[in-house]
């Protein structure tokens, strides 16, 4: 990571978007460079509640062993094969042995929907997770995620639409809440033209996360021009103003209240 562009978005992002929370970024990797693991998990857990940790600043590496939820392990990259009653798991479920979701009518929907789906392997490597603001020269970070409210949503989309004529510079896949954060923009990283993930939709990812928080997660070769454009854009208008004064006065309140 060249340490004057960290600080140089560090320096943008509170003139623009004054008290909102700095993303946090993961890379794939097989070093570890000195980060702590995550903890192997007792029982099941969802991987966006251990990331409130690196939201706070501290950096994690999770691999296969830091996960207990199958989703994650399959959005990460470490098991392919979908569990056996994985159709009925995520629809009605089976009685007497699986409990459905609801997430899909049908299981007949979501054996199309894994048709549809890629598997980007990471077997034997690990995810290195740090906070904006901690990222050292060592680092090469694959995507950019933000945790944000509505009027910071509303800047980072349309910045992610700037520079480009089509209408879709974000995309907002169905899927958990991991696959929002890591498995869809990773896959986007590997595209030439890639769009911003829009996210945290999963009703079993929300408890993991503040009240109105959604998620973009966005390739870092794409999030680099959408800094370098925000001195540019309509981030320096009067339209831009007035939602700033708004994001302040919203983090001062939350900062409050929390």
């Amino acid at each position: 990571m060249d340490t004057a562009f960290r600080d140089r978005f560090i320096r943008l992002w509170q003139e623009y978007f004054p008290g909102a929370e700095l993303p946090v970024t993961f890379e794939v990797t097989d070093e570890d460079r000195g980060v702590e693991w995550a903890p192997t998990p007792k029982g099941w857990r969802c991987i966006v509640c251990d990331l409130a940790r690196v939201r706070k600043g501290m950096s994690l590496l999770f691999g296969e062993d830091s996960l207990s939820c199958s989703g994650a392990k399959y959005y990460m990259g470490y098991v392919e094969d979908r569990a056996p009653d994985f159709r009925f798991f995520l629809s009605h479920g089976k009685a007497g042995s699986v409990p459905g979701e609801r997430y899909k009518k049908t299981p007949e929907i979501v054996d199309e929907m894994v048709k549809q789906g890629t598997f980007l392997p990471a077997m034997g490597r690990h995810y290195l997770f740090r906070r904006w603001d901690s990222l050292t020269p060592e680092d090469h970070p694959d995507v950019v995620i933000f945790f944000a409210r509505a009027e910071v949503i509303s800047g980072l989309f349309t910045l992610a639409n700037y520079d480009r004529a089509d209408p879709h510079g974000v995309i907002c896949p169905f899927g958990s809440g991991c696959s929002a954060i890591i498995h869809h923009p990773l896959h986007e990283s590997r595209a030439e033209c890639p769009r911003g993930v829009l996210g945290m939709f999963d009703p079993s990812a929300r408890p993991c996360v503040p009240v109105d928080v959604l998620t973009l997660a966005i390739p870092m070769q794409m999030f680099v021009p959408m800094v370098d454009s925000m001195e540019e854009s309509f981030l320096i208008t009067d339209t831009w103003e007035k939602v700033r004064k708004k994001i302040k006065m919203s983090e001062e309140r939350y900062s409050l209240t929390h």
